[in-house]
Order: C-alpha cells, then structure tokens, then sequence
C-alpha cells in the first residue's frame, strides 16, 4: 500500500485461494491498508495439496501481518461445503462481521490441455477445471454472504483472468480454461443483481501478465531478474507483479463510492490510472490494452505508452 494511511483499519476480508499468486498479493496489499484477512488454501506447512508446490497460507498470513495488517490462516477446501461452512462461522464468531470477500480460487493450471479441442482433452481433468473454478466460488459465496450483508458497504471482488470485452472477442486456448475465465464475470453481475438491495458492490477484476510464482519458475528467473524472460518471450516486459492486483482490491475496498463499479469487468491497470496506484518498481503496466494493440495484433514488443 502506498503511503502511510491505514483505510482497512477494522475492516475484515476473506481471500479465499490465499496459497500464491494474486491471492497472496492481494492479502498482502489488504493487510498493509490495516485489514484483518483471513487467508484460506489448501496447501499448509503440514501438507500440500496436489500441486505440490511449497508455499503455504501460513507464509501468506505472515507476510500479511508483517505488511501491516493481520493474517490469519485457514486450511479450506473450498469443495468442502462443511468447511467453508466452519470457516464463515469462526469468522463471524472472532468478528462479527465480513467487509470484503474475495473469490480467487482456482487450482486447474496442471490440469489443463492447451489448445486441445474437447474431444481430446482429459473429461475428467477438464470437468475438474470446472469444479475448482466455478463451483468453489458458488461454495463460498452461499456460505459467506449472509455474514457479508450483516451490514452495508460490502464487497464481492471475483478473480479472473481477461476482462469482459478480451473474454468475449477471444477464445481462450481451450473450452475448460474458456469457460472457467468468463464464468468469474459472469458471477459478478449475478452478485450484484443479488447484493444490490444489500448495499454491497460485486465485481469482476483481472490481473494482467501475472509474475506469479510459477510464472517466474516457468521462465526460470525471480523477481529480481524477472526482465531476463524477455530475451525469451518479449511481451513479458508488460508483466506485473501480484502486489498490483493487490492495491486495485485496497483501492476498491477503500472507496467509499465504490458502487459505481457494481457488477463491472475491471482489470488492475485501468484501476491504476483511476486511483493513481503504482506496482511495486513505481510503473503502471496496463497489460490489456497492450495485449490487444500490440501482441495481439503482432507488434515488436514495445511497452511505451503502457506501462
């Protein structure tokens, strides 16, 4: 969060999908505006889940109280309709309300096929992509918004991948990955249709390039050497680290005039130029706009004017 103010100070959120990637950055950026967060995944200290990859939602929540804020880890498997269930109480029951919840479970990068058509993709990998990117979100959203509408001023942020306008000009790469990116989107005006009368505000928000840590892994660079990948995928000099999506969610949370997204498709560069928030190295990449004029479009790499 930039600057010293403190806005989430005694507001409470849920990021559910915690474990990496733009939910751990958007934890972190929540906690550094003063938030409580709970934080939930299913890869803990103690046992990882099938992606097998070591980080944790402890190490989420820590980073979280270290921004600022408080973490506050909770193993959740979001299939699991009795946890989540357990996990709305405890958080109703340690603080009596819910401000912001954010949707950003997912799980289905090793399953997917890429751009294999439906009659050769796996059915039950491909079914599976559905299940953790649809029906977690539906889990959760049954079981915490009686706690989120307890009082107005709340926010729904659903996580996906491309905005409403790229999702619905584009095919994206295969019909599991292509459904499970647009139905985000599409939960996002059903929320707001339903939360409306409420006082709460639901929205849709994507990241751009995400340097997540498998991203960075992929290309066998860090985040200190990120520009290395260039020299092997040039585009990847619009890339953007998870703390942006991150300060787009803070921003969100912290307007109070936040309703007039109601049910929108955002992505965290045109929320950047809206509420004058920058990535961690001071830029502002709005990698959407680049992707349709330049690598869409078969353009040199060329960030100017985009970041």
């Amino acid at each position: 969060m930039q600057g010293t103010e403190r806005p989430l100070a005694g507001r409470v959120a849920l990021v559910a999908g915690a474990t990496r990637g733009a939910g751990r950055g958007i934890a972190v950026e929540l906690g550094a505006a003063g938030a409580t967060v709970y934080v939930t995944g299913r890869t803990t200290r103690d046992r990882r889940s099938e992606y097998g990859r070591p980080e944790t939602i402890e190490d989420t929540a820590d980073v979280v109280t270290a921004a600022g804020g408080t973490g506050i880890a909770v193993p959740t498997d979001h299939l699991a309709v009795e946890q989540v269930e357990a996990l709305v109480a405890r958080i109703d029951a340690e603080q009596g309300h819910l401000d912001v919840l954010v949707n950003d479970i997912w799980g289905g990068e090793y399953l997917t096929e890429w751009d294999k058509p439906v009659w050769e993709h796996s059915l039950e990998n491909g079914l599976r992509i559905l299940r953790l990117a649809i029906d977690t979100h539906l889990v959760t959203a049954r079981c915490a918004f009686p706690l989120l509408i307890r009082r107005p001023g709340g926010l729904v942020v659903e996580v996906t991948d491309g905005t409403a306008a790229y999702n619905a000009d584009n095919y994206r790469l295969n019909v599991y990955y292509d459904l499970a990116k647009i139905a985000p989107i599409r939960l996002a005006r059903s929320w707001a249709h339903e939360l409306d009368a409420h006082g709460a505000t639901a929205v849709a928000l994507t990241p751009g390039w995400l340097r997540s840590e498998m991203m960075l892994e992929h290309y066998g660079v860090t985040e200190e050497t990120w520009r290395d990948a260039c020299a092997r995928q040039p585009h990847f000099a619009i890339s953007e680290t998870p703390r942006f999506v991150g300060r787009a969610v803070a921003a969100l949370a912290g307007d109070p005039q936040r309703e007039r997204w109601q049910g929108q498709s955002l992505s965290s560069g045109g929320l950047a130029q809206e509420y004058d928030f920058t990535d961690l190295d001071g830029s502002r990449p709005d990698a959407w706009r680049y992707i349709v004029e330049v690598q869409d479009a078969g353009k040199p790499a060329d960030t100017t004017g985009y970041r």
